[in-house]
């Protein structure tokens, strides 16, 4: 049965100011409850509330100390070829199924959620305070779960965790979801009518990456500080679906 297509005017984004850096064990919703009290907002039926994988994986304590990490011979061999810190390596590894692509500077592999990506997602920007430890960051292990989690808290119509994702065949980085409660990530518009009333054939929305794009642009990918955004004026009917079906079954890959 076709899903109906959402109908927007206007979409409203506002980060919310005064996020403060994120630590293991702290409480994502209350801090995200004070942050809609600074900017005077109160949650409304249909707001999004638009996370960043940094924040959430410091809360769930996915931070590793390198020090602690022991290559093994794989590893030492993989970083030899891609220039990268074999104990970085090591733990690209053991959150991967499978090495997509290797080559200087560049490892790609499918992460163990599906996700075909540049170190397994693991990261060390905005990561470690000055004190001498090397950090490095790891995905949530359930993204979808750590946003049901977090929206349940807030009592919000929905979230989504969103992550800076590189794409085959273009330059640059964007936002996409890694993890969504309360919305369609994916939503199915086949069967529905074009504007000259042809229906649509093969038109599925990844409408939780759309999202994603948005909420990005305004969170930036430096400095600006900005884990967290608002999105309001989004509509949608159809049922909820998590982020993990945007992964696209190896079935239907034409590039494995």
């Amino acid at each position: 049965m076709a899903q109906p297509q959402p109908r927007m005017g206007a979409v409203d984004l506002r980060a919310l100011p005064g996020i403060p850096m994120v630590k293991l064990g702290d409480d994502l919703a209350t801090l995200i409850g004070e942050g809609l009290a600074r900017a005077g907002l109160e949650l409304r039926l249909g707001d999004v509330i638009v996370v960043a994988q940094k924040i959430v994986s410091k809360a769930e304590g996915r931070t590793v100390d390198l020090a602690s990490v022991t290559p093994s011979a794989r590893a030492i061999e993989l970083a030899a070829e891609v220039m990268k810190d074999p104990r970085l390596v090591e733990l690209i590894l053991s959150e991967s199924v499978r090495v997509v692509r290797s080559r200087p500077n560049v490892l790609i592999v499918e992460h163990r959620l599906g996700f075909v990506m540049a170190n397994a997602g693991i990261d060390q920007s905005n990561v470690a305070p000055q004190d001498g430890v090397e950090r490095a960051l790891l995905l949530p292990l359930d993204p979808d779960g750590s946003a049901e989690a977090l929206r349940s808290k807030l009592s919000a119509s929905a979230v989504v965790i969103i992550d800076s994702f590189g794409r085959a065949w273009r330059r640059g980085t964007v936002g996409i979801a890694i993890g969504a409660a309360g919305l369609p990530a994916l939503l199915d518009l086949r069967g529905n009518p074009d504007l000259f009333g042809r229906i649509l054939q093969v038109s599925i929305s990844g409408f939780a990456d759309e999202i994603a794009a948005a909420a990005s642009l305004v969170m930036g990918q430096g400095d600006e500080a900005q884990p967290v955004v608002l999105v309001r004026g989004l509509t949608w009917s159809a049922p909820a679906n998590p982020a993990a079906e945007l992964v696209r079954p190896a079935a239907e890959d034409m590039f494995r």
